[in-house]
């Protein structure tokens, strides 16, 4: 990463590996090769590190099939985009989800949709409106 300072975030994780692949192809971020406890993804504006838990924490972490949206949080990350349509897809693929193309609604020059990864946290993605 260039000498530049850019905005970071965490998100704690049982699967490290599977997050980490999870928001390198749905929120478009670049992914360096992973260690066993955590991963490394960046944009030019962001980093964003998947630590894994504690593992007393993680014990206690049940992760339903399909992941519940654990939305009694007081933060959600908001990625841009290229494509919310396509986007819906990969969540799909990655074991996440991204709400119906119904559920978007238009801000601020935007169209957004929130989703859930693999381990139920709830995200948001925008793409900018035409």
């Amino acid at each position: 990463m260039p000498d530049q300072t850019v905005a970071a975030a965490v998100i704690y994780a049982k699967d490290v590996a599977r997050m980490g692949a999870f928001y390198a192809k749905v929120a478009q971020l670049t992914l360096a090769p992973p260690a066993p406890d955590h991963a490394s993804l960046e944009s030019p504006a962001l980093q964003l590190f998947i630590v894994a838990m504690n593992p007393g924490v993680a014990a206690k972490v049940q992760i339903a099939q399909p992941p519940v949206p654990r939305e009694n949080t007081a933060l959600k990350f908001i990625f841009p985009v290229d494509s919310l349509a396509r986007a819906r897809s990969l969540a799909a693929e990655g074991g996440g989800a991204l709400k119906s193309a119904t559920a978007e609604w238009e801000f601020n020059g935007h169209r957004h949709c929130d989703g859930h990864d693999p381990e139920g946290n709830v995200f948001q993605l925008r793409e900018r409106v035409a």
